[in-house]
């Protein structure tokens, strides 16, 4: 099965999501849930253990430089998770919305293995995360807690995580009633224009997505950034994030 990418772009805008029953499933479906777990920015729950995780720089952390590895091992199999949603068809699909500049992640590192992190899609100023993963303690709420700084320097106002855990509750997570969230997806995505194909698959994610992730997108095995003029577009280290997340939290 195939997923087009404009359907899945125009299905985000619109408050859906595709899922699976099992990683080996044939079939999607699209999801609408009516109660929705978002995480408010200014409302991200950072503890003092993860504070000292983050000023001390445990893990390094990028964003879009391992893209499908992250996918890969979100959709692996846990001991408290022996099945997942994302079968082949939604990975692919992610992979290629990847490609054209929709779908980021972030990843973090404990010197050059991967350890955790998320992916999501990005549409004007929403992020949508899809999953998050940690082979190492801390490693997913690093990630979440980079994700949150690097959202609010760059202007987004909706971070949507679909359906509510005990996990991300502990972080700030709360949950809303569909007609809520709608509103609140609409002042993000709505000055997006998702009815013409080609143009709109070209265009990427924006400006927010850009100065969100750019800044950590480079190259993993030189860690050189993609590009120099954006290495100081807000917080770029562990201790930075942590001075950004408690100025509110």
């Amino acid at each position: 099965m195939l997923i087009d990418p404009l359907i899945l772009l125009q299905a985000y805008s619109i408050g859906v999501f595709p899922m699976s029953d099992d990683r080996d499933a044939r079939d999607v479906y699209w999801v609408e849930p009516k109660y929705r777990a978002i995480l408010p920015l200014e409302q991200f729950h950072l503890s003092h253990s993860l504070t000292r995780v983050l000023r001390r720089d445990r893990f390094r952390v990028t964003a879009n430089r391992a893209f499908g590895d992250i996918l890969a091992l979100c959709a692996q199999a846990a001991p408290d998770r022996p099945s997942t949603w994302i079968n082949h068809a939604i990975e692919r699909a992610y992979v290629d919305l990847h490609a054209r500049r929709f779908a980021h992640s972030i990843e973090v590192w404990d010197g050059e293995e991967l350890v955790g992190g998320l992916y999501g899609v990005a549409l004007g100023t929403a992020f949508f995360g899809e999953s998050m993963v940690s082979r190492r303690t801390d490693a997913s709420k690093v990630a979440l807690a980079w994700l949150v700084a690097r959202m609010r320097f760059a202007g987004f106002t909706l971070l949507d995580c679909q359906f509510m855990t005990d996990h991300l509750r502990t972080m700030g997570a709360i949950e809303i009633r569909q007609r809520d969230y709608l509103q609140l997806l609409g002042a993000a995505v709505g000055s997006l224009s998702l009815g013409a194909g080609s143009d709109v698959l070209a265009a990427g994610s924006g400006a927010a997505a850009e100065l969100a992730f750019a800044p950590l997108a480079g190259r993993a095995d030189t860690g050189s950034p993609l590009a120099p003029s954006l290495t100081v577009s807000g917080p770029l280290s562990g201790h930075s994030i942590a001075q950004l997340l408690t100025q509110t939290s």
